[in-house]
């Protein structure tokens, strides 16, 4: 196989980068691989390249949606015929994307992991000729890994109706745990791993304590790290707030987060990628598919709950291999709410039964009905009729998912898609006004597979480049639906939630172990080990590539602990003592079991993590 060919022809690139190659060539050799990349290492190639030499079709399991769509708009750009099956869709869109990956020749179906248990899916899946299946996010299939999903177990089942299809597992984020776990789970014929190293030599680690606000901190850092940048948030408020706040400073910012429209952020996207906007101020929602080069910093404006979320999006920075900055911030009041997630994300089970009930009174559903059921769902509008703090509901729904009860959709932008019905000779017979023939035009110059599947469009760039408004072709297109010459679906704004069995008696939901018990273990160890990293005073490149389990490595000299650990003893041993004292009185009187309860509003954050690093180091604490 030449995929050097392959690569230069569709991609534009000349070499392979890592262990793309490797990757490559091992499931193009049809055996099951595990690849292990950090973000930015280029995964969709290792995937893409084979496929595109192999006969029949690629089944790409994906639980993000918007991804998802964009590599299928992109591989259709380049005339690779791609599509995508994904809940919200219409039971139609759903036969005629399947019926088309049987028949028309197709070279990518992605699916996220919830329609694997669908009997329509699996009867059409085994009329077709499967290349391989890619599972990208693989960590997803392992209970020990940060994002569980059940539905990921449901692949071992798929490769039971397609046994001649060797499997491609990616993830950007492994423990050794996790790295075994996903072999055993996808039921791998031999043990197979293709490892790049975690260590980013160009990339310096930091953390600071902010001891005025984290507003000015941030932008003092960028005035420091001149170049294009990344800041980090938890809430989309937070993103709206900040880079205004940085406009008015001086600094170009915009902010991006999941509630915005598609068009916003595509447009906001490329402004930043172009250079035209300095900073991007986002939630965690921003930065998959992402791939520009030049990023100089990376700023954590909140605590992330997991080492491999701060790791992937720490890893956007410096990926043309100058030096660039990744600083995590934390103050008192981040503190708190690191230590609130895991109430926030694990409500009591009572309430996730409570939620059950609301959400099946507010879609009035009756009781033992709804069995494959899907439905529109708006939670800010849920939570206020049934008053239920919107964060805590959210993430009951997210455990009511992973239970297996619903599947829940956060809020998506659906592109307008349009299929055209009738026959290609028939189009001669209408007769169009001179407006209407030039949106047909368009439509049948640029949209490949039109008369057979829905295609994506972009009302506002049809409008720039046919010179009128997007009024007008949303009028146009909603002309020819009236006359059946096309199916026009308008894009919407709006999350679903799909019942996968009958309701039944809230009495009766039962969340199992390993999604909320083992699950809650595994958030808090999480949370723990970041809080080690904020105290940690050995090199922080080392403390994040061990958790991955690479511990043949060597001191960074880059990140602050290398380069300035003298800056944190400058306290006298008398301050010391005094919070010693009072680190013990705490713990006896109230009875703390890990370090994230132990802080003093009154104490300089510097002083407490140098404190609380030598009580841990002398093994004066109950616990780790």
């Amino acid at each position: 196989m030449n995929y050097l060919s392959i690569l230069q022809q569709y991609f534009g690139f000349s070499s392979f980068r890592g262990i793309q190659q490797d990757i490559i060539e091992s499931i193009g050799a049809g055996r099951d691989t595990l690849g292990l990349m950090p973000t930015g290492g280029g995964k969709s190639i290792t995937f893409q390249v084979p496929a595109l030499a192999k006969d029949g079709i690629c089944l790409v399991i994906s639980p993000l949606i918007a991804l998802m769509k964009d590599q299928v708009e992109h591989l259709r750009k380049k005339g690779i015929k791609a599509t995508a099956v994904y809940t919200g869709m219409t039971h139609d869109e759903v036969i005629v994307a399947l019926e088309n990956c049987i028949f028309g020749n197709f070279k990518f179906l992605y699916v996220s992991p919830e329609r694997l248990s669908s009997e329509l899916f699996q009867a059409k899946l085994s009329h077709m000729k499967v290349s391989f299946i890619t599972v990208d996010e693989a960590h997803c299939i392992s209970q020990w890994g940060y994002d569980f999903r059940p539905s990921y177990t449901q692949i071992a089942q798929i490769r039971k109706l397609v046994p001649y299809a060797p499997i491609l597992a990616l993830t950007a984020t492994a423990t050794p745990a996790v790295v075994e776990d996903i072999q055993r789970q996808l039921g791998f014929r031999e043990p197979n791993v293709k490892r790049m190293s975690f260590v980013r030599k160009n990339l310096r680690y930091a953390v600071r304590c902010v001891s005025s606000t984290r507003e000015q901190e941030t932008f003092e850092l960028l005035q420091q790290h001149p170049g294009s940048s990344i800041v980090y948030t938890r809430s989309r408020l937070a993103t709206y707030e900040l880079a205004s706040w940085l406009t008015k400073q001086g600094i170009t910012a915009t902010f991006y987060h999941a509630g915005l429209t598609n068009r916003e952020k595509t447009e906001r996207a490329a402004a930043w990628q172009h250079g035209d906007i300095r900073v991007m101020v986002a939630t965690n929602a921003f930065g998959m598919g992402i791939d520009k080069p030049d990023v100089r910093t990376v700023i954590h404006y909140d605590i992330p709950d997991s080492p491999e979320a701060y790791f992937q999006e720490a890893g956007r920075a410096g990926r043309d291999g100058e030096q660039a900055q990744a600083i995590l911030l934390y103050d008192t009041r981040s503190l708190t709410m690191l230590r609130r997630r895991v109430e926030d994300s694990f409500p009591p089970e009572e309430y996730v039964a409570q939620v059950y009930e609301d959400v099946c009174c507010f879609l009035q559903l009756a009781m033992g009905d709804g069995n494959g059921m899907t439905r529109e769902f708006d939670i800010d509008v849920f939570s206020r009729n049934f008053r239920h703090y919107p964060v805590r509901a959210y993430n009951a729904l997210q455990l009511l998912s992973r239970a297996g009860y619903i599947e829940w959709t956060d809020a998506e932008e659906n592109h307008s898609r349009v299929m055209i019905t009738c026959q290609r000779e028939e189009l001669y017979t209408y007769r169009f006004t001179p407006l209407a023939e030039r949106v047909l035009q368009y439509l049948l110059r640029t949209c490949t597979g039109i008369f057979s599947d829905y295609v994506y469009i972009d009302e506002s760039e049809m409008a720039q480049i046919l010179g009128i408004t997007e009024s007008e072709v949303s009028e146009q297109l909603i002309g020819f639906s009236r006359r059946h010459v096309l199916q026009f679906i308008p894009r919407k704004f709006i999350p679903y939630v799909t019942f996968t069995q009958r309701r039944v008696e809230r009495e009766e939901i039962v969340l199992p172990k390993n999604v909320y018990a083992d699950r809650k273990v595994e958030l808090e160890n999480r949370i723990q080990t970041m809080m080690n990293y904020l105290t940690t005073t050995e090199c922080r490149s080392r403390f994040l590539v061990s958790y991955f389990g690479e511990t043949d490595t060597q001191n960074c000299q880059l990140c602050d602990n290398c380069q300035d650990s003298s800056d944190k003893s400058t306290f006298t041993e008398e301050q010391m003592q005094t919070v010693r004292r009072r680190i013990h009185k705490k713990v006896q009187e109230e009875r703390v079991t890990s370090m994230s309860q132990l802080y003093f509003p009154d104490v300089p954050m510097e002083l407490l993590t140098l404190v609380l690093h030598r009580m841990m180091e002398e093994e004066e604490l109950p616990f780790s």
